[in-house]
């Protein structure tokens, strides 16, 4: 099983759009991010999973656009900035699908450290807008990092 984790792209800042939809940098990045995760990659989720927040559904709509997941996008709770990451982390435990989430920090930072063994205050991974993280579940269930990508090396 994988999960891919992915911080919706870049938004405008509440001040300018209170809706924060995404910048026309963000869209490009995420459009470029999803092209390069479909055709290099071949990244296959049966769903993929937002937080409600508009930036995350656009986000993840474009996603969708390109990697047609099976079962299609759902808006669902805990994937917030502050939710509390043990709530997804044992949503995953009961799935056995490929899934992608578009989420927040630093909720999806905190989610990477407790899948990862480590405290949930601690960081371990720098996530960027746009980027995707890879992490995979291993025979012994214990979760580890396959791959990172972000917009500006694709």
């Amino acid at each position: 099983m994988a999960v891919f984790l992915i911080q919706h792209a870049e938004s405008k800042p509440k001040e300018e759009d209170p809706e924060r939809t995404l910048t026309d940098e963000g869209s490009e990045n995420i459009n470029k991010i999803s092209s390069y995760a479909r055709q290099h990659i071949n990244v296959s989720v049966d769903r993929i999973f937002h937080s409600g927040k508009l930036r995350a559904r656009q986000t993840a709509e474009v996603l969708a656009g390109y990697l047609k997941p099976a079962e299609g996008v759902s808006e669902t709770d805990g994937l917030e900035p502050m939710a509390d990451p043990t709530i997804w982390a044992k949503r995953i435990s009961q799935i056995q699908n490929d899934i992608m989430l578009v989420g927040h920090l630093p909720h999806l930072g905190r989610l990477t450290s407790v899948l990862l063994g480590a405290d949930a205050t601690k960081s371990i991974v720098n996530f960027r807008n746009a980027g995707i993280v890879k992490l995979s579940q291993a025979p012994d269930d214990n979760w580890m990092i396959d791959w990172i990508i972000v917009p500006s090396i694709v």
